[in-house]
């Protein structure tokens, strides 16, 4: 059984989700257990993580209480403030919680573009590994050389880094992406979902072939052992149905072995999350 490593839950609400747009309109309602199930179970995906999708320290605690409540749910990514100085204090309380997998901050939203950068966020990230978790990395293609130094300050953290860093695959556009993320790769801690490929695309028109020059980029540079599959539900669905996307990552990796295809689909995510 395959294992979704990117997804999201919401009780929508204007407050708290200003990041959906007008032409997101279609996200704003209620994407729940059940809506998940049903998605998961027509493509057969076995199990999944849920990532954060707002700042707060009360979504992380609905989040873990739903995945206690849904054995679906194998982990969570929430969120913490990291640059708190007592960040450690708040991690031991929710670490408490083995479905507490990873953090994640969203950073390509800070209108400064080096905030990876920080002394008092990296002290925060400093937190993570004796913790056992995992940090996402939520990225635009533009923050890919400052992304290389903050992951070369923890040599020892687990990282993974979400939606392929976002690259301009409306315009077919792959450089400078393509060498940063080479660059990049050559940091065996860090993993790569294969996820938000198609809301980077052309909404309505994009095609597997529009796609594969990027996903072949991400396979040679971090290889089948450090790519999960994500769909990034349901930001996914402004442009592509659950079962589509699916399809298209099995099409992707079709010629790859057997076992390296577990590898994207279920190994990967088992291992860098540590999923029970």
């Amino acid at each position: 059984m395959w294992i979704d490593a990117h997804h999201h839950l919401w009780r929508y609400n204007d407050r708290d989700y200003v990041w959906m747009t007008g032409e997101m309109e279609s996200l704003r309602h209620d994407f729940l257990i059940p809506e998940l199930q049903a998605v998961l179970a027509e493509s057969g995906i076995g199990g999944s993580v849920a990532v954060q999708a707002r700042q707060s320290l009360a979504e992380t605690d609905w989040l873990l209480q739903l995945a206690g409540e849904c054995p679906i749910v194998r982990g969570v990514v929430g969120w913490v403030p990291l640059v708190d100085a007592r960040v450690g204090e708040r991690l031991d309380c929710l670490s408490q919680n083995p479905r507490l997998r990873g953090v994640r901050h969203v950073l390509h939203d800070e209108a400064d573009d080096f905030y990876m950068l920080r002394e008092d966020f990296n002290l925060g990230v400093d937190q993570l590994h004796a913790r056992g978790l995992a940090y996402d990395i939520l990225v635009f293609e533009r923050h890919l050389p400052q992304t290389i130094q903050f992951v070369d300050r923890h040599p020892n953290q687990i990282f993974i880094l979400d939606h392929i860093a976002k690259p301009r695959i409306r315009e077919g556009v792959l450089s400078p992406w393509k060498e940063n993320i080479q660059a990049l790769a050559k940091r065996d801690n860090v993993y790569c979902k294969l996820s938000g490929m198609v809301t980077e695309a052309r909404w309505n028109s994009w095609t597997r072939d529009d796609l594969a020059p990027f996903f072949e980029v991400v396979l040679s540079a971090f290889g089948p052992r450090r790519l999960m599959f994500g769909s990034d539900w349901p930001v996914l669905t402004l442009a592509s149905s659950y079962k589509e996307w699916s399809n298209t990552v099995h099409s992707l990796i079709a010629a790859l072995s057997s076992d390296e295809q577990e590898r994207v689909g279920s190994g990967s995510a088992i291992e860098a999350y540590r999923l029970q």
